[in-house]
């Protein structure tokens, strides 16, 4: 059987074969884990053996990407965590002015409270926006 005719078929095998493919690929028992685990894996691991795997410094260059990238999306967080409890914002929207106050957790605006500026933005709005780009907030991007 070719590769992918093999990949194709295995979500449409039980869940007691998958776990006899696994013994067989892998040596070992089966996790204790769901059905898309079991395929995504062996998946994998049917494609590792026919290709061969990917080169340890292949895998190591993806480790310091993967790095470098949460990192830098942790900094370009805007940071709404920053604004003062009691600090009120203030947005014009269609000719109207809406007040936002920035609670301990959380944000409140004409009596509710919401877990975030983007919920706000949308309660505003009706549709999705970034809170802190609709209130001007660290730049907003």
């Amino acid at each position: 059987m070719n590769v992918l005719a093999e990949i194709v078929a295995l979500p449409k095998k039980p869940t007691k074969e998958l776990n006899a493919m696994w013994r067989s690929y892998f040596n070992t028992d089966p996790p204790q884990a769901g059905k898309s685990y079991l395929v995504r894996r062996l998946a994998y691991r049917i494609q590792e053996l026919a290709y061969g795997s990917i080169p340890e410094a292949t895998n190591q260059l993806l480790d310091t990407l993967a790095s470098a990238t949460a990192e830098q999306a942790t900094k370009n967080r805007s940071d709404t965590t920053s604004l003062t409890p009691g600090t009120r914002l203030i947005r014009e929207w269609k000719g109207m002015e809406h007040f936002v106050t920035v609670l301990d957790r959380g944000f409140e605006y004409q009596g509710r409270k919401y877990r975030s500026l983007s919920a706000v933005a949308k309660a505003i709005t009706g549709t999705h926006w970034s809170g802190p780009a609709f209130f001007g907030i660290n730049g907003g991007k």
